[in-house]
């Protein structure tokens, strides 16, 4: 095994989605993001995790995650929230991937597709951009984008979706953003009923409205990053509690290193490319075998990021290389080589951060933490936490 590697823990990941369809009526189906590799977790294993736990969809970005799931045998329903190349259509098609389509040419080729494969009523599911300004038709190009949909003879509308921008937020200005998101939403829906069209599945929801507004589940909800055991900006746990929410999301990812060298220097020695650091006394350097190019990238250096060993707290010092890292060790942990030392993740395995307090110390998302988390480093999947 790499000595650099990423626990994921899917106890948690089942507990997580148990909490969240407790949170959701019965009626209300789940779709459960495991795109871009389930978020840096993996996805097939994740996605058999979401299966078991009786997901009704698994949303993805790409024909290629869709047909990595098909390989593995996922047999649930697949929702690719991303548009495709043309001649991706076919596989896309093959594998049973229902694509967002929101414009004739796009929903054509489709057609195209399911017209050479024989393959009749494919459900399609309308998008439409309520204010994201990304994909889909306008609300008011719904209804007309609907009768093409329903004119083309392989194609059947399986679906209406949108997208919110600032759910996550709990400013005035965007949560009335949200709510003329969501009325644009239902009357978009409506002009397609009152063309006499069955809109079929209508969803919007995703993280942030699935904890916070349960009058916009409509159909179905589609949670992200909370299946994996962080809260949307914003609508925290703390948030969450004071509205009287309980839900206790528990991190899927412990990302970690082992040291393999640990190094004492004199007062005055310098550590790292451009000497950034320099001791102010004597100290213990432990190096880690973790660098940017597994994710621990060059800017956590400055941001005060604390290593846990022992779970005691390490600061990072000189600047993170491609693929190892220093540390100061505080007194007493000078005979720690070869022990893990944990970057984030769940604190039962001994980390002191997650990747959401990553997020915050270096300006970004734990969506963005998790899925930098590269190929190389190897996720190894616990179950009861055993190692």
């Amino acid at each position: 095994m790499r000595a650099t590697r990423a626990l994921i823990h899917l106890d948690n990941l089942r507990e997580n989605i148990t909490q969240i369809r407790e949170r959701v009526s019965p009626q209300v189906k789940m779709c459960i993001a495991v795109k871009a590799d389930a978020y840096g977790h993996g996805a097939v294993e994740c996605a058999r995790v979401a299966e078991e736990c009786g997901a009704d969809f698994l949303a993805i970005a790409t024909v290629d995650e869709g047909i990595e799931l098909r390989k593995a045998g996922i047999k649930t329903p697949l929702l690719m929230l991303s548009l495709c190349a043309p001649e991706e259509v076919k596989s896309a098609v093959e594998n049973d991937i229902t694509p967002l389509v929101f414009d004739e040419e796009y929903a054509s080729y489709f057609n195209d597709a399911c017209r050479s494969l024989g393959r009749k009523n494919y459900a399609v599911h309308l998008a439409v951009d309520t204010g994201m300004g990304r994909i889909g038709c306008l609300p008011e190009e719904a209804s007309s984008v609907a009768k093409k949909i329903a004119d083309f003879d392989f194609l059947t509308l399986g679906g209406m979706c949108t997208h919110f921008a600032v759910s996550d937020s709990l400013q005035k200005e965007d949560i009335e953003y949200t709510q003329k998101q969501f009325n644009l939403f239902k009357s978009a829906i409506e002009s397609v009923r009152n063309e006499g069209i069955n809109p079929g599945l209508c969803h919007c929801a995703n993280s942030a409205a699935t904890l916070n507004n349960p009058d916009m589940h409509l159909d179905m909800v589609r949670p992200g990053i909370i299946v994996y055991g962080y809260y949307a900006d914003e609508v925290s746990k703390e948030f969450l509690e004071k509205n009287n929410i309980s839900i206790n999301l528990k991190p899927v990812m412990t990302f970690e290193a082992d040291i393999s060298a640990v190094r004492s220097f004199k007062k005055g020695h310098s550590i790292g490319y451009g000497r950034t650091w320099t001791a102010p006394c004597d100290t213990t350097i432990a190096v880690l075998s973790a660098g940017y190019a597994d994710g621990l990238f060059r800017r956590f250096a400055a941001s005060g990021i604390k290593v846990s060993v022992n779970k005691k707290a390490c600061p990072i010092r000189g600047r993170i290389c491609m693929d190892q890292c220093m540390i100061e060790l505080p007194s007493g942990e000078e005979n720690c080589r070869w022990e893990r030392a944990v970057i984030f993740g769940d604190e039962d395995f001994g980390a002191l951060q997650t990747a959401d307090d990553v997020a915050r110390l270096t300006g970004t998302i734990s969506y963005e933490i998790t899925c930098g988390i590269s190929k190389r480093v190897p996720r190894i999947f616990l179950t009861s936490h055993t190692r």
